[in-house]
């Protein structure tokens, strides 16, 4: 059955009217003008909305758009309302400052004989030396020659056991110059310091070689070493009578000066 008006067959090809286009060709761009009509219709609705969205727009530039971060006008986040943290980084086993300042406040406050017998439970203090340490810390009404007086009076202070500790830490390095000079500084008493004085000389020569011997070893061969060995000595705090007889090479006992 043939349709009026339409051929049958064609030279340019199968179903192409006379003077017009083809019958696909015509559902073709009808479906493409229908689907293009249809898809416009979310965009176009987009567009009118408040917030514009380009699927190709970064996230940055769409957040500016629409007033979520900062303002294409250089505007910082302060300035545009946006909330920002920062966190300070701290050393390991470090506490914050305000927690420390809280525990510090809630802390108990030490007596002027705890912190003395905190002091005196490390190491031994002179009598003097101890005063010292307590005075910027002393209020008033409180009475530092009372408070060393009870804590000789109890054993826990004594400028014996000061000068015993200070022997013991340093004889083996230094000279009876040296350590009496030191007794002298904590203001130990003369009877004292004469006392440990006339302990050291006893053992002079000996401590002195074994100094020299650890640093030097040798006899000096020239004036120049030799200079270099006395002044060695000397800062160590040994008496010229006792380089001497080092650098000569003598090892005999002498009388104490």
């Amino acid at each position: 059955m043939m349709r009026k008006g339409r051929s049958v067959s064609s030279p340019t090809g199968a179903g192409h009217d006379a003077d017009g286009p083809r019958d696909d060709d015509a559902f073709e761009s009808s479906s493409r003008s229908s689907s293009s009509s249809s898809s416009a219709a979310p965009f176009s609705h987009a567009t009118t909305s408040s917030d514009d969205f380009d699927p190709f727009e970064s996230f940055d530039a769409h957040d500016r758009a629409v007033g979520l971060g900062p303002s294409s006008g250089g505007q910082s986040g302060a300035d545009s309302g946006e909330v920002t943290y920062t966190r300070l980084r701290r050393q390991p086993g470090e506490r914050n400052p305000a927690e420390k300042a809280s525990q510090e406040a809630q802390r108990p406050k030490r007596s002027l004989k705890g912190r003395a017998l905190g002091y005196l439970s490390r190491r031994e203090y002179s009598r003097a030396e101890l005063a010292r340490k307590l005075g910027p810390y002393a209020e008033e009404g409180d009475s530092i020659d009372s408070l060393l007086d009870a804590l000789e009076s109890e054993g826990w202070l004594s400028d014996s056991r000061f000068a015993e500790s200070l022997v013991h830490r340093r004889a083996s390095r230094m000279g009876a110059g040296r350590i009496v000079s030191e007794l002298k500084r904590h203001s130990v008493g003369q009877e004292l310091v004469e006392e440990v004085s006339a302990q050291l000389r006893e053992t002079e020569l000996a401590r002195a070689q074994a100094v020299w011997r650890k640093k030097f070893g040798q006899l000096p061969q020239t004036p120049g070493d030799r200079a270099k060995q006395a002044r060695f000595l000397v800062t160590r705090g040994f008496s010229q009578a006792v380089i001497g007889k080092i650098l000569k090479g003598i090892d005999e006992d002498f009388p104490p000066e």
